[in-house]
């Protein structure tokens, strides 16, 4: 089905006789599919073409997304043109999920790839962290884990009450290191170490 109008608009396009972007006067806009076929003038050098706008097509690709211990592999439909970069953030499921890993081809991995030519992404949940904990009471420690917001910050010596027990922070752990002093984000620790209160070091 067509559509046409008479146009009359005006706006920026790429003119093939200038050889960049120019202001064009619309001259006719016909409507193709989902898109547009503009007959277009260029205001600057008077060359007359048609400027052809068609929706990008999606492209479905291959990820894996972690929240916390659990993985499932999904496939993310995005536009094929549009730039994949680590550490792009996305909704998906009302969750928001940042990018950690792009593969291309041979499994090469990638800073910023097109959709097109990506073969497998990772991302992990950014709207909500579960930091690991390791709770040592004498010769007896337990593993456990809380979850909260990325941006919650815990200080090394603070009190934190897990399962109705108070514990003392004694220890933060990013995956550079353990620190035994200072504080971090939720988001940016790998683990935190506690022990009672009155724990002599």
């Amino acid at each position: 089905m067509q559509s046409e109008d008479n146009g009359g608009d005006t706006g920026a396009a790429s003119c093939p006789n200038c050889s960049r972007s120019t202001e064009h006067e619309v001259l006719r806009r016909t409507s193709r599919g989902s898109g547009d076929d503009i007959l277009a003038k260029c205001v600057e050098c008077g060359e007359v073409h048609t400027i052809v706008l068609r929706p990008p097509k999606a492209v479905r690709v291959s990820a894996t997304l972690s929240d916390g211990k659990e993985s499932e592999a999904r496939y993310i439909e995005v536009d094929e043109d549009e730039i994949i970069t680590i550490g792009d953030v996305f909704e998906r499921d009302g969750a928001l999920w940042e990018v950690t890993r792009i593969d291309g081809d041979a499994s090469r991995p990638y800073d910023r790839l097109g959709a097109s030519d990506i073969r497998a992404m990772w991302a992990v949940r950014r709207d909500r962290a579960v930091v690991k904990l390791t709770l040592t009471d004498g010769e007896d420690s337990i593993a456990s884990s809380i979850e909260c917001e990325p941006e919650m910050v815990f200080t090394c010596g603070s009190i934190l009450e897990v399962d109705g027990r108070r514990w003392r922070i004694r220890a933060l752990h990013t995956g550079k290191g353990r620190t035994l002093s200072g504080s971090r984000t939720a988001g940016d620790l790998r683990r935190m170490y506690l022990h009672p209160p009155g724990t002599r070091y």
